[in-house]
């Protein structure tokens, strides 16, 4: 099984139904999408196993999956890429794959490349044969990691991988109970890659916005009558600090799905009040290691647990020898075909063992086996005698009702070696003396923070990520902290 025979199958049974829309902008149906692809793989001058980058933005999504399926369809390579990413970064990413060529937006100017650059419509060709294609174990993707904490690697996937768990018959499609799910994730990231393949094998069509705005967003929900939702916690957080939620009808979603990052409790409960009719779920995973994942439906009783493995997956902690409770490293496996690490063999040892992947959290699980987050691994604060979680430090800033983003992390500190700062986006004006007698009362003394920043924005990557390296920087400003 590859992408390309799902899109055939899906094509010869849907040809007018669209699949993707990006509301305002443009359209695809499943007919379209296959014959376009099918035209772009026999115009592509790339040989199969070439690298292929794809730079596109968020009202491109149309044309990329055009796009993408067609690179998947001649046997080649397709590295998905952001408009968000700054040009030095787009420059190292393709030369960094190796890419032959780059297929990009019409709108948007290529980075520098020793290969060929078009547009897909320059590609879509209805001469020739179309390419044999590639069998189910040939690499498909590269997909770059977010790079929050240092250069971003890329992560392999084969066609196998890509496809495990799809494929069902249209009586078993996911989310039946939608005529679209609705998302805002980016091009380039694992969150918006689930939402293309999602396009492509559930029973909704794909809704999306060229800019996620809260009010735009809540206004889609509205009119379009969404049923199936997915954000991930800074968009969600928006949207309620914004009053979108008060002012539309939000009544149709009956699934709201939160990615790329833990779900704070209290945003959580928050969500559940917002969307009053909605399951709230929370999907863990990674990069490397989809489709493996646990899920979380949220339990008031269990707020703070990010579940328990789905879809054939397996989770661990360190050996897996470790009792309830006992804090390790966390291990992710699925069926499928495991990713790697490409060119980086050291790395890909390191993470990559007997189909299992190190996810770089730290956590434990409970009685029932449902997982629960300590933190990253290079998150955690070392102070003093103590390791602090900046997950409870942000989940106690996020139980504050002014408080709409929270981020903790680590600075040097001349007595305790490194000390526990947070950076806090509010709705109002609210005081550090405010603030620090909040914590108060829901932290150890060790764990209140002995900086805190008030920002109007946060740093954030192209996944909607806090980059908190860059938050370090700023705790030198008088003004802004105490």
């Amino acid at each position: 099984m590859t992408l390309a025979n799902l899109l055939r199958t899906r094509a010869a049974e849907d040809p007018g139904r669209v699949a993707i829309e990006v509301a305002g902008v443009d359209s695809l149906t499943f007919g379209a999408w296959e014959r376009r692809a099918a035209a772009l793989a026999r115009g592509l001058p790339a040989k199969p196993g070439e690298r292929v980058a794809l730079l596109f933005g968020s009202r491109d999504w149309a044309d990329y999956a055009v796009a993408y399926a067609g690179v998947l369809m001649a046997g080649a390579v397709a590295v998905p890429l952001s408009d968000r990413l700054a040009a030095p970064e787009l420059e190292f990413l393709v030369r960094d794959c190796g890419a032959a060529g780059i297929v990009h937006a019409a709108r948007l100017r290529p980075p520098a490349c020793d290969g060929w650059t078009a547009v897909p419509q320059e590609l879509e060709t209805a001469d020739g044969d179309l390419p044999a294609g590639p069998r189910p174990r040939d690499l498909a993707q590269i997909l770059y990691t977010s790079g929050t904490t240092g250069r971003p690697k890329g992560v392999g996937a084969t066609h196998a991988n890509l496809v495990f768990g799809r494929g069902a018959p249209p009586a078993r499609r996911m989310f039946r109970h939608s005529k679209h799910f609705l998302h805002a994730f980016p091009i380039g990231t694992q969150a918006g890659q689930t939402m293309l393949l999602n396009a492509l094998d559930t029973a909704p069509a794909m809704l999306t916005l060229p800019a996620f705005t809260p009010s735009r967003f809540a206004r889609l929900i509205e009119s379009h009558g969404v049923g199936t939702v997915f954000v991930v916690p800074t968009m969600a957080n928006e949207l309620l600090a914004s009053g979108a939620a008060d002012r539309h009808d939000l009544s149709s979603v009956v699934l709201l799905g939160s990615a790329a990052a833990a779900l704070p409790p209290a945003l959580a409960l928050r969500l559940t009040k917002a969307f009053p009719k909605a399951t709230v779920t929370n999907y863990y995973t990674s990069t490397e290691a989809a489709p493996a994942q646990t899920v979380m439906i949220f339990d008031p009783d269990r707020p703070a647990a990010l579940g328990r493995p789905a879809f054939g997956s397996g989770l661990r902690i360190g050996d897996g020898t470790l009792p309830p409770g006992e804090p390790g490293e966390v291990w992710l496996r699925s069926g499928a075909a495991p990713r790697s690490y490409v060119g980086d063999g050291a790395a890909t040892a390191a993470v990559f063992q007997d189909g299992w992947v190190r996810m770089g959290d730290l956590g434990y699980l409970d009685e029932e086996g449902y997982l629960y987050l300590v933190d990253r691994e290079s998150d955690v604060v070392k102070s003093g005698a103590f390791k602090v979680s900046t997950i409870m430090v942000e989940a106690a800033l996020y139980e504050h009702p002014d408080v709409v983003e929270a981020a903790a992390f680590g600075v040097p500190d001349p007595v305790l070696g490194t000390a526990v700062a947070a950076a806090v986006v509010a709705r109002v004006p609210v005081t550090l003396a405010e603030l620090r007698a909040f914590l108060a009362e829901r932290l150890a003394r060790h764990e209140l923070p002995a900086h805190i920043l008030l920002r109007d924005t946060l740093p954030k990557n192209q996944s909607g990520k806090v980059i908190k390296r860059e938050l370090r920087d700023l705790i030198a400003k008088p003004r802004e902290s105490e």
